[in-house]
């Protein structure tokens, strides 16, 4: 059941953050860009094909959907009632979560951030948008730490108890 368990885990997390990028992709095309794939400082990165000079409001919508779609898809699944609480559903919403707090801390100045981007069209500030996203990110964990479902997000269950942590095998 453990590595069972795991692979899910880790499916889960992979479609949320394919999710993301998708969302980029998808919604350049919406608002007639041409995305391109490409590296920034061997970083993988999906660039909009719009000039953030000449279309700003497009350039933004560009920019936050990938962590609008996550973010949509963690509502989804905190609201719509299912059966709730299995390994893929975890890495669901932990990628989500993940990706949101890595874009509005250690990922929200780089080159080619999302954050940064929308601070460029000066529709929202990075400050606002850190504050917006953020919260919403708080609100899904809030909820999480309030439903038994989630009870020890990041535990496997083993043998009537739990795991916590990660293990680095070979060490």
């Amino acid at each position: 059941m453990a590595p069972a368990y795991w692979r899910q885990l880790a499916f889960g997390a992979t479609t949320s953050i394919l999710l993301h990028e998708t969302a980029h992709v998808v919604t350049s095309l919406a608002v007639g860009g041409h995305p391109t794939f490409g590296f920034d400082r061997l970083r993988p990165t999906i660039y909009s094909g719009i000039t953030l000079s000449a279309e700003p409001h497009k350039q933004f919508w560009f920019s936050a959907s990938g962590l609008l779609a996550q973010s949509l898809l963690d509502e989804g699944i905190l609201d719509i009632p299912h059966s709730r609480g299995s390994a893929f559903e975890r890495g669901l919403l932990g990628g989500g979560i993940g990706t949101t707090l890595f874009y509005l801390t250690i990922g929200r100045r780089g080159s080619v951030s999302d954050v940064e981007y929308m601070a460029r069209t000066r529709v929202l500030t990075a400050t606002q948008v850190t504050l917006l996203f953020g919260a919403v990110a708080g609100s899904h964990v809030l909820r999480m730490s309030r439903d038994g479902h989630y009870a020890n997000f990041f535990a496997r269950p083993r043998d009537g108890a739990f795991d916590v942590g990660f293990g680095l095998g070979g060490f």
